[in-house]
């Protein structure tokens, strides 16, 4: 080591002490000074025989390592800025938050552990492989929500876009297996153009692939995609098969064919807005499950949404302290329900009165009013609430109420959550439109899910529940495990002066009024139900909360199997 210390030190990068002179950088095994020669190495004044001295052994190695770490920083720093300043600009200007920062609110602060931020494209056709940008139009990654697992992918706008190339859809694929793996939730913030034509069939391939795992995941782990920007042609189909979708009222578009195509081929003028914007996905075709203000709302919303869920099919849905206990009574909702049978009342309010601090999470609230979908909590644990609403078609079943609760009722069987359902429901809704729109086909699509699922079922009958849409509505006979009715309850095939034009046809309207009066009292309450089994208990309505806490104790082992099958043909 002394010897070494005193050798001169050889450079990387040029001859120190004048080009093609002679270094000594070693000692042969003779004890001779071994000379590098600076055409060794094909380039004029560098040298490449090994360094010995202790002073200088790493010097060449730490510029290079130096300037690596200069070049990999500039690359994280371009990766963050997206697609340049300008573009960062106008996508505030719009009004909408930056991929990342978006991720920043969704998640909890600094849990954020980013995959492939330095993954670039591959097209060389028309100019792409002069237009690069690591991390290329989506950032990707796992984090946590309030503690718990999730995995997240961004789509960035201000990159081409944020149009899906082959690397695109590459780093969704990765954070999907990962999520699949691990068993957490994925959520997607989709902000995109569309597939990125300069690559072709490379980016139809990669949707494709994007869509074989949004399958493989549909009931293995809650999948959410929030819309926050344009989504259109083939993209709007991964948001379709995950479980919830939400949209930013004004900034996001969700359509198969935009307004330019629907010109020339129908010749119908339709904005943007018109056409895919929130409020018609929210109100008419119930692809959006939820509209939101602005991406702030939108991402703290589903930070709520996603604490009702558990991370997987594997797990119980989470359980968290409430100090709503359930020996709560309130008194007030013994007068909830009319005397009047036709008189109507608001759902909602028995659903606030029953669960945990009057607190739940709606879904779907601006499409099909006629029923109520919900999560909620009693005594801390999350269930799935599917209500019939008076205030809207008498709460009557048509077609897009059985869709609507059909979906909902598979999620929470899906996911091993306890369904609670409220009855008051006259039957389904008659009509030309309703007939030939297929309400056979829609509303066996409810009463398939609720047949078919597992989990533990609770019913309570508060007032109507007539005809097919009272098997339909978790009954007894659906392998309902605790059906409950109200005083108020009056089940049957029918209402009593519909059935009695029908008994008695042909009698003066003297005598039908009696036959009324008599069809009532026979059947204007559950006594009939309950002497026959169907119904396990007639309770009083401030009793209700504590009876459900109760049976949910009793089902919180609940095994019940269905048939060994491929799968069921639910018609579809």
């Amino acid at each position: 080591a002394a010897l070494a210390r005193k050798l001169p030190v050889a450079t990387c990068g040029g001859l120190r002490h004048g080009e093609g002179a002679m270094k000594w950088t070693g000692l042969g095994s003779n004890g001779q000074k071994l000379p590098s020669s600076p055409s060794s190495t094909g380039v004029r004044g560098a040298t490449t025989t090994r360094i010995v001295s202790i002073e200088g052994a790493y010097d060449a190695p730490r510029s290079r390592a130096a300037a690596f770490a200069d070049n990999l920083e500039k690359m994280r720093a371009k990766a963050v800025m997206g697609g340049g300043q300008k573009r960062v600009e106008a996508q505030h200007a719009r009004g909408k938050l930056l991929a990342r920062e978006r991720l920043e609110v969704l998640l909890d602060e600094g849990s954020f552990l980013e995959y492939d931020q330095l993954m670039e494209h591959r097209c060389v056709d028309f100019g792409m492989q002069d237009h690069h940008f690591p991390g290329d139009s989506v950032v990707t990654g796992q984090g946590t929500i309030n503690g718990r697992l999730v995995f997240v992918f961004s789509q960035d706008f201000t990159v081409f876009g944020g149009s899906l190339s082959e690397v695109h859809s590459l780093k969704i694929q990765k954070v999907m297996d990962k999520a699949m793996l691990m068993g957490a939730p994925v959520i997607g913030l989709c902000d995109s153009g569309g597939a990125r034509i300069q690559e072709g069939v490379d980016s139809l391939g990669g949707y494709a692939e994007i869509f074989q795992r949004n399958v493989l995941a549909s009931g293995v782990i809650p999948q959410l995609s929030v819309i926050m920007g344009p989504c259109a042609g083939g993209a709007v189909y991964s948001p379709a098969i995950t479980d919830f979708t939400i949209m930013v009222e004004g900034t996001s578009h969700l359509f198969i064919t935009g307004p330019e195509v629907v010109k020339t081929v129908t010749h119908e003028e339709v904005s943007m807005d018109e056409l895919g914007g929130a409020r018609p996905h929210s109100t008419k075709s119930g692809v959006a499950h939820l509209t939101c203000e602005n991406d702030i709302d939108a991402l703290l919303r589903t930070r709520i949404l996603f604490d009702y869920l558990p991370l997987s099919n594997s797990e119980k849905p989470p359980r968290r302290y409430s100090p709503d206990t359930r020996n709560r009574s309130d008194p007030s909702m013994n007068k909830l329900v009319p005397e009047d049978p036709n008189v109507p009342y608001d759902m909602h309010d028995v659903i606030t009165k029953l669960v945990d601090d009057g607190d739940y999470f709606e879904i779907m609230p601006r499409f099909a009013q006629n029923i109520i979908i919900a999560f909620a909590r009693l005594e801390g644990r999350t269930v799935g609430v599917v209500g019939n609403q008076p205030m809207h078609s008498a709460g009557c079943l048509d077609i897009d109420a059985s869709v609507k609760a059909a979906r909902f009722v598979r999620f929470c069987d899906a996911f091993s959550i306890p369904i609670i359902t409220l009855v008051d429901v006259p039957g389904f809704l008659p009509g030309v439109d309703q007939e030939h729109g297929g309400i056979i086909r829609h509303g066996a699509k409810l009463l398939y899910a609720y047949a078919e699922a597992t989990v533990p079922k609770l019913t309570v009958i508060t007032r109507k529940a007539y005809g097919g849409a009272y098997d339909v509505m978790a009954s007894k006979h659906l392998r309902g495990d605790i059906n409950l009715a109200w005083p108020s309850s009056e089940i049957a095939v029918m209402g009593a002066k519909g059935a009695v034009e029908i008994i008695f046809r042909g009698r003066s309207k003297e005598e039908q009024a009696v036959e009324v009066d008599k069809y009532e009292r026979l059947f204007a309450n559950p006594l009939t139900a309950a002497r026959r089994g169907y119904i396990d208990d007639v309770i009083k309505p401030s009793d209700t909360r504590h009876r459900l806490c109760q049976e949910l104790d009793a089902l919180y082992h609940k095994k019940q199997t269905n048939p060994t099958k491929k799968h069921g043909n639910i018609p579809l």
